[in-house]
Order: C-alpha cells, then structure tokens, then sequence
C-alpha cells in the first residue's frame, strides 16, 4: 500500500485555502471601508464642535463666507489665540483625491465628506469627480 495523498486530495485542499484566503481578503477590505466611513463621521463632528466653539465665542460661525476643501476653508478656527481644533482632519485617503468639503457663511455651515458605503448627494465634490455623500450642519442636522 503506498502512503501520500491523491492529486483529488490536494485539490480539494487547495481549493478550500483559496476559498477561505478570498473570503478574509474581501471581509478585511469591507472593514478597512467601514473604518475609513466611521473615521469620516467622527472628523465631521470634530470640525462641527469646533465650529459651534467658535460660533459661542464670535458670534459667526466664520468672518465671511468660505467655499472649498475644509483645511483652506476653516484656518481661522485653529490658528486664533484661542485654539478651537488642535489640528485640521484630513480624509483618511485625502492622498489619493478625498477630502472635506465646506461651506461656512456667518450664520451656517454644510460639511460634506464622501462615505465609501453612502450614496446620494448633498454638497459640493468631495472626492475627484464625485459628489459628497454625507453632511451635516448645525443643530445636529444629518443629510441626505
């Protein structure tokens, strides 16, 4: 009697790791996005909260009227004397054409980022040739 595996054996073996090697690959990637999202949401609320400190303080949300990605578009609130932000959030993958979206007048503000999981629309582009997905303004307002 000859001891070893059969070629059927191995095949099945190695179809089994392929299936599992696959199945962790697209979870771990649905996670990383998941994480990316929830990262998104959680600066939001940092640049919100710095913007309503800002806001009880001088009475405007900002001295005029800004458009544009968030760190050119809110300087003043952590650059003052009296930090509002310790730094500036980035997107998590602003390297690779990502980023925040704001639009600050005296009296609102719309910050818009694009969700990997999101869809619809609600501000300007939030990521190169793409439509923000996700903003929120004062009073805790979420949209769309």
């Amino acid at each position: 009697m000859k001891k070893g595996f059969t070629l059927i054996e191995i095949l099945v073996v190695v179809t089994i790791i392929v299936l599992m090697t696959a199945t962790a690959v697209v979870t771990y990637s649905a996670f990383l996005k998941q994480s990316r999202d929830a990262k998104r949401k959680a600066d939001l609320e940092q640049i919100r909260a710095a913007l309503e400190m800002y806001r009880s303080n001088n009475d405007a949300y900002y001295p005029g009227t800004m458009t544009g990605d968030c760190p050119n578009a809110v300087y003043d609130i952590y650059t003052t004397p009296i930090k509002y932000i310790e730094s500036m959030p980035l997107d998590p993958k602003s390297g690779t054409g990502y980023y925040y979206r704001c639009n600050i007048s005296t009296g609102d503000y719309t910050l818009g980022t694009y969700l990997e999981n999101g869809s619809g629309s609600c501000l300007g582009t939030c990521k190169t040739g793409v439509q923000c997905n996700y903003c929120v303004g004062p009073y805790g307002q979420t949209y769309p």
